[in-house]
């Protein structure tokens, strides 16, 4: 209970002492900018199922760039790309629905990365642990910059775009009477998905960036109902987790980036609670009749 007898030691002296620790909040802080403004249209739309597929689909890149020797990130986005122009062609050219080809595309890659990573067994063991579950506490400063710049695009390019997804996410018909261009819409969104992930692979890891794309956005849908505001609310649960989520990890020596991840996941399943408490409460309150 060190949280409540020493509060100073317990949430302010980990950051103030600890320099990782710092950059580790920073980085958090801009995993989650990244993706929540991304996540909140992933979650309106529906698209949870891309988002997962993606999130899994740069490991092929991911490996691949280790092996030949070039940049990671660049890798596992030129196979975000690929998996994203993947889904569409097939979307194109076959009768099946859209989840159809994320489906056949999410095992084929998932796939070609495990193939590549076992014949190289053991090779790089501890940089495919960081690959897939981050190292947000041995992020340094050009990982800030660049994690800072995919946060400006990210936020930019839904500003760009707002009036274009809001559109389309309730009524695609309306959108193309509108002139807004959905299709084109739809590519920028799967485009700043992409970046999303990518950009913030390195902090919290392959498997669990999906976790911030989601959750915050999620639990913050069931809260407000105004997209910009799901969007600050989102970014608002996803800093708070990523606060506790550090400070828990830190004081107990778990993973830093999986606890962070789970202290989303745990946010989100408390507001659905307490919303369904309160919608139990509601119904079950005693009927005022008015007066006449």
């Amino acid at each position: 209970m060190e949280f409540l007898t020493d509060p100073v030691a317990w949430w302010l002296d980990p950051f103030t002492t600890n320099q990782f620790m710092r950059s580790a909040l920073w980085a958090g802080l801009l995993v989650v900018l990244t993706t929540s403004v991304v996540g909140t249209w992933v979650v309106l739309r529906g698209m949870s199922f891309l988002g997962d597929a993606l999130a899994h689909g740069v490991l092929p890149g991911i490996a691949i760039a280790f092996v030949l020797g070039f940049s990671t990130t660049l890798g596992a986005f030129i196979a975000a790309i690929a998996m994203v122009a993947g889904i569409q062609l097939i979307k194109s050219h076959s009768p099946f629905p859209e989840d159809t080809s994320i489906g056949v595309l999410f095992v084929g890659f998932l796939a070609l990365a495990v193939v590549i990573m076992s014949s190289n067994s053991g090779s790089y063991a501890g940089d495919l642990n960081r690959f897939l579950f981050g190292s947000v506490t041995g992020i340094d400063d050009g990982d800030l910059r660049r994690q800072a710049i995919a946060a400006a695009v990210s936020v930019g390019g839904v500003m760009l775009f707002y009036r274009a997804f809001l559109v389309m996410t309730f009524d695609q018909a309306k959108a193309q009477l509108l002139g807004l261009r959905p299709r084109l819409a739809y590519a920028g969104l799967l485009a700043l998905l992409a970046l999303s992930i990518v950009a913030s692979f390195e902090a919290v890891g392959n498997l669990l960036v999906f976790a911030f794309l989601i959750a915050p956005p999620a639990a913050a849908a069931l809260l407000v109902r105004r997209v910009p505001l799901i969007m600050i609310t989102a970014v608002a649960i996803g800093a708070i987790s990523v606060v506790i989520g550090l400070l828990i990890s830190f004081h107990n020596d778990t993973a830093a980036s999986a606890t962070m991840a789970l202290a989303a996941v745990v946010a989100f399943l408390l507001v659905l609670t307490l919303r369904a408490i309160l919608h139990a409460v509601s119904a079950f309150a005693p009927r005022v009749p008015a007066s006449s």
